[in-house]
């Protein structure tokens, strides 16, 4: 039955909404897709419906395809399998917890790794039982800090998620790659160009990671691609590292005064007058940059560390966030920020400005062992023999040949540093350049993580129980839609791609009188004959401009205008894609429009 917009539940927009950032958040809301519940929270409306049913749908055929079976969990879940897997307290800020009027702790599940393992553990005994792989369409929840651009980033979303579950590490691998290869006819059905790069695997664990971005300038993640293949998002590339130095010709460490110099331009500035090098000049690549950070654990704890990075280098603290999960051997997710004046406070032996690794008499010294306590890291650059310019922890005074291994030891090495336009890639296959791009799809080797802390063992064909390895696999559903509206929209409103468009045709009733809204409705029933469905604008007190301005902004990507022309036995086909219109034959325009319809 065709959708009539005179009963159909919506109302179009013609401003934007106040919060809106992002195309995608604009249109979607403008044209009654979607409303805003509350920040980060939306209500579906049918249209809206429409279009995510058939995302859901192709997501659902491709994992059905490769033999992954549908369940559904609730979303509400106890507190106690989260609590085995540790991620109750990892999951920190980000996790919705709730109690029950018994005072029991519950959540509200960002994803299902727990609740699968579980199943799986209470029905499967046998390495006969596998492998097999699991998968649900479902409502996510995550606290997010800064809800964003609509549906990309909310605090409620749809998610597919799926696992496999296997004997072996082999049959990891295939699981693996077959949904690799389902993730990518995914979204081609979806017209979703997408880059498939190396990933972190976060909180969530696990060895081999590789995430699903679309191109696009809104996007949140930053990659980086090569010429000879490599890509990765920019949490995951691993610094190339010179060479250690040979540093037995380096002259001995020595404190100079640097007055007014607590910037690296003016350091090299003073540098430059007051030492000169004996060939050449100082430049910020030469100096060694410490910076302080104020590290949120996932209990909540804080902690202070020091970081020092190439003085020609920004620090990425994203980059940082990940690298210092591993390097304080932390089980979740990190905040970092950086060190206020409070922080600097609770350490009166180091001078602001001047902070360093330590070599002047009385001047504080970095490093986990040392006074401070506090823990010292630095950029994979700053490599065994390596000298550099500094500071002394003394006010107005730098420590110029300090070399590493020599006079310093730093506790460990972490990824600090932003990835620049024509880096090194890691593999050698050429410069970087840098893209942004929203994450689609995720998918993870979980390995036995979560087996092992939640007891999935099987029996292997020796009698022998063996831990079952697991495969983690995501596509953001809801985030999807979002990125197709963003990918597929003009100043005039969204254009769907034919498969997803809430209707086959957009019929628009443009003339007066009995006659043509008579004729209209046989147009219409021929249509639905055609097996077509059918977005009808019978509204029969809303002017012809308003009625354009619908069909554009709605997006459903043929428009049958019936107006001045239907005396004449004339139609009005567009293509709202390309702007083209043509005149069609009255008598024949049921089976026109199907042709064109199934022509794409």
């Amino acid at each position: 039955m065709a959708l009539r917009l005179s009963s159909l539940f919506l109302r179009t927009l013609r401003e934007d909404p106040v919060d809106a950032e992002a195309a995608n958040h604009r249109l979607l809301v403008r044209a009654g897709y979607i409303r805003r519940a509350a920040p980060g929270i939306y209500s579906w409306l049918p249209l809206g419906l429409k279009v995510l049913a058939k995302v859901e749908a192709v997501v659902r055929e491709e994992m059905d395809a490769i033999g992954s079976q549908e369940v559904h969990f609730p979303a509400l879940l106890p507190r106690e399998p989260y609590e085995a897997s540790g991620r109750w307290e990892e999951y920190g800020e980000n996790l919705f917890r709730l109690q029950d009027r018994k005072g029991a702790d519950y959540l509200l599940a960002p994803t299902h790794e727990e609740m699968f393992t579980l199943l799986v553990k209470d029905l499967y005994s046998s390495y006969k039982d596998l492998p097999v792989m699991l998968y649900q369409i479902q409502t996510k929840y995550r606290d997010e800090a800064r809800p964003r651009a609509g549906l990309l980033r909310g605090r409620e979303f749809i998610m597919k998620d799926s696992y496999s579950f296997d004997v072996d590490d082999a049959g990891l691998d295939a699981a693996y790659d077959a949904h690799r290869r389902a993730y990518q006819r995914i979204f081609e059905r979806l017209g979703l160009e997408i880059v498939i790069v190396r990933a972190q695997s976060g909180p969530m664990g696990g060895s081999r990671s590789e995430e699903f971005l679309h191109p696009t300038e809104i996007g949140e993640d930053t990659f980086v691609r090569s010429p000879g293949g490599y890509a990765a998002n920019v949490e995951a590339v691993t610094t190339v590292a010179p060479e250690p130095v040979d540093a037995s010709g380096t002259p001995a460490a020595h404190v100079e005064h640097t007055p007014d110099s607590p910037t690296i331009q003016t350091l090299v500035d003073q540098a430059n007058a007051l030492h000169p090098k004996a060939e050449g000049s100082w430049s910020a690549a030469d100096t060694l940059k410490n910076l302080l950070v104020v590290v949120t654990l996932p209990d909540g704890q804080r902690r202070v560390v020091a970081v020092g990075v190439p003085g020609d280098r920004a620090v990425d603290m994203k980059r940082l966030e990940v690298s210092l999960v591993s390097a304080l051997g932390v089980g979740g997710e990190v905040e970092v920020e950086q060190a206020g004046d409070e922080q600097l406070r609770a350490y009166p032996q180091l001078v602001k400005g001047y902070i360093g690794p330590g070599l002047a008499p009385d001047a504080a010294v970095l490093g986990e062992d040392s006074e401070t306590g506090i823990p010292y890291f630095v950029d994979p650059r700053v490599v065994e023999g390596s000298a550099w310019i500094t500071g002394a922890n003394l006010p107005g005074q730098h420590v110029f040949d300090l070399v590493v291994g020599r006079d310093f030891t730093p506790d460990g090495v972490v990824e600090a540093c932003e990835v620049r336009e024509g880096d090194p890639a890691p593999d050698g296959s050429g410069p970087l350049s840098t893209a942004r791009g929203i994450e689609m799809g995720h998918i993870f080797q979980l390995g036995r993580k979560y087996a092992e802390a939640l007891g999935l063992k099987v029996l292997d064909s020796n009698g022998k129980l063996v831990t079952v390895t697991m495969g983690s696999y995501g596509v953001g559903v809801t985030r999807a839609l979002a990125a197709i509206a963003e990918a597929n929209h003009d100043e005039k409103g969204l254009i769907w791609p034919r498969n997803l468009a809430p209707a086959d045709v957009h019929v628009v009733v443009a003339g007066k009188g009995e006659e043509i809204l008579v004729g209209a409705e046989q147009v219409v029933e021929e249509l639905e004959e055609q097996g077509l469905t059918v977005l009808f604008d019978d509204r029969p007190k809303v002017s012809p401009g308003v009625k354009f301005g619908d069909a554009e902004l709605l997006g459903v990507p043929t428009i049958l205008v019936i107006g001045r022309g239907f005396k004449d036995g004339k139609l009005e086909l567009k293509d709202r894609r390309t702007g083209a219109t043509r005149d069609i034959d009255l008598e024949d325009a049921a089976r026109t429009v199907a042709l064109e319809v199934r022509g794409d």
